[in-house]
């Protein structure tokens, strides 16, 4: 069987059935969705992946709450059928494209239930291409758009619901190339430690939204990065966009977390000065990011879905399925002129192995 629900659009890229994704094993097509209120209040993220040549789709659904997070993950056979937005009790609708997506979450056995409705506040952004090869191995070639939006709806953990109406946040789509499922047996040769540098920081503001990226080598050099204002009801012609962008991050003692972070963007269109101030940090691995049992593409059967709790203040930072995290966010955006606004998002990072300007130089080693 190959001929499947998405056969029946015009949205195929190659000569064969939409079941079918080029070649390579580790094709992917995921959703992401992170939102939340005033200080103290929740926090909520959902993932959703689809991996055609694995089979497999893999949701979870995560909430911060009380100083808890409470991650749902679910995992089932694909069947080849990829316009099924559906794990177990996880689900997205697509109510306008590029404009209105809903999530509902159905899991009462788990203790969590939600409905809600994220709309855009502009355009999506496209960020470039990401192509990162280990020597003639592809390991990452990807696309993805990214959409700051506002929620309403509601969230029910353990039987106390609460409103999400008002709250801030993103959501992304990506598609392409990057590791999944069960590990390569064969390392790359020659071998090579691991490197990987990554900060991501979609900010709400109450005019418009800024995004800015970066993705350093082992030297502190950027492969890939971009700063955007887009401001309310934005289209692509209408985006501020920066290049010549940095990011000057004071490290956590004794940990790759950021206690403090500050964006400066210098091109003549898009001059600001954007300063990160944690309050808290959401861990990816709620998300199946280097999960040790849940990471993204792993079989786990026709369907299975699992809840787990993890107390914020018991979390080692220390390991390294523990680096991967977004810090939630005070933000203070100060443009050219010397006019500031304040706002919330996030500063997202991963950061492994050597990284000059941050002092690091092995896999792990951190700052006293």
């Amino acid at each position: 069987m190959a001929l499947t629900k998405g056969d029946d659009y015009p949205i195929h890229q190659t000569s064969e059935p939409i079941a079918y994704s080029g070649t390579d094993r580790n094709f992917y097509d995921r959703y992401f969705f992170n939102g939340y209120g005033a200080e103290g209040g929740d926090f909520f993220a959902m993932a959703f992946g689809v991996y055609p040549h694995l089979n497999i789709a893999d949701a979870s659904f995560c909430v911060i709450r009380n100083g808890v997070q409470t991650n749902l993950h679910a995992s089932r056979w694909l069947n080849m059928e990829r316009m099924d937005l559906t794990v177990g009790p996880i689900a997205i609708d697509i109510v306008e494209p590029l404009k209105q997506l809903r999530l509902r979450i159905d899991a009462p056995e788990h203790g969590l239930k939600a409905d809600i409705l994220f709309v855009g506040r502009a355009f999506p952004i496209e960020e470039p291409r990401f192509i990162r090869r280990h020597g003639p191995r592809i390991s990452m070639d990807l696309t993805r758009l990214t959409q700051n939006g506002r929620y309403t709806g509601w969230i029910e953990l353990d039987g106390q619901r609460r409103s999400v109406d008002g709250f801030v946040g993103t959501r992304d789509r990506s598609w392409g190339v990057r590791p999944i499922g069960s590990r390569d047996p064969q390392e790359p040769i020659p071998p090579a430690p691991f490197q990987f540098h990554w900060i991501w920081s979609p900010t709400n503001f109450e005019t418009g939204s800024f995004f800015f990226h970066r993705n350093d080598d082992a030297a502190g050099e950027p492969w890939n990065r971009r700063a955007i204002w887009a401001a309310d009801s934005a289209t692509a012609d209408d985006f501020l966009e920066g290049g010549d962008c940095s990011v000057a991050i004071e490290w956590k003692p004794s940990a790759r977390h950021a206690a403090r972070a500050v964006v400066s963007v210098n091109d003549p269109r898009l001059r600001r000065t954007v300063v990160y101030e944690p309050e808290y940090e959401f861990f990816m691995l709620g998300l199946g990011y280097g999960h040790p049992k849940w990471t993204h593409g792993m079989a786990h059967g026709e369907l299975t879905v699992e809840r787990e709790d993890m107390k914020l203040a018991d979390i080692d930072v220390r390991q390294m399925h523990h680096l991967h995290v977004q810090a939630v966010c005070k933000v203070t955006l100060t443009d050219d002129a010397g006019n500031r606004q304040i706002g919330r998002g996030v500063f997202e990072q991963l950061v492994i192995g050597p990284h000059a300007p941050s002092g690091f130089n092995d896999v792990m080693d951190v700052k006293d």
